[in-house]
């Protein structure tokens, strides 16, 4: 359904270095520097920060979440260990186990350095 996901941010280089530890721990090889954006290539997608083309300021969506596939709760476990490490904020619960309609997860939640509010999901 989706090509890619592309999130704005106002300091490019920061937000490579966050991004390139935190999706590190999924198996995600660093980012390639394209100008004003950075790009991380997998064979299920591509995720893309840019620093806005029309000069504005770059802010988060209130209400989105971006989730990434993690490999096991330890994996997912490493990810938010990583984000914070590189200056993310945790934010919902603390990491663990969440039962819904649709099954069992291990779910972990952070925001990035421009606020944005992401998620390690692995399904049980």
């Amino acid at each position: 359904m989706f090509s890619h996901i592309m999130i704005g941010t106002n300091n490019l280089e920061r937000a490579k270095v966050f991004y390139d530890s935190l999706l590190g721990t999924l198996g995600v090889p660093h980012a390639r520097v394209d100008g004003h954006r950075i790009f991380y290539r997998t064979p299920s997608g591509v995720f893309s920060v840019t620093e806005p083309i029309n000069g504005e300021d770059a802010t988060c969506a209130n209400g989105m979440t971006i989730g990434f596939a993690a490999a096991s709760p330890a994996e997912a476990l490493a990810w938010h260990a990583a984000g914070l490490a590189a200056g993310g904020t945790t934010c919902e619960d603390p990491p663990g186990v969440r039962e819904g309609s649709t099954g069992k997860f291990f779910l972990a939640y952070l925001r990035d350095l421009d606020g944005h509010k992401l998620c390690a999901l692995h399904r049980l």
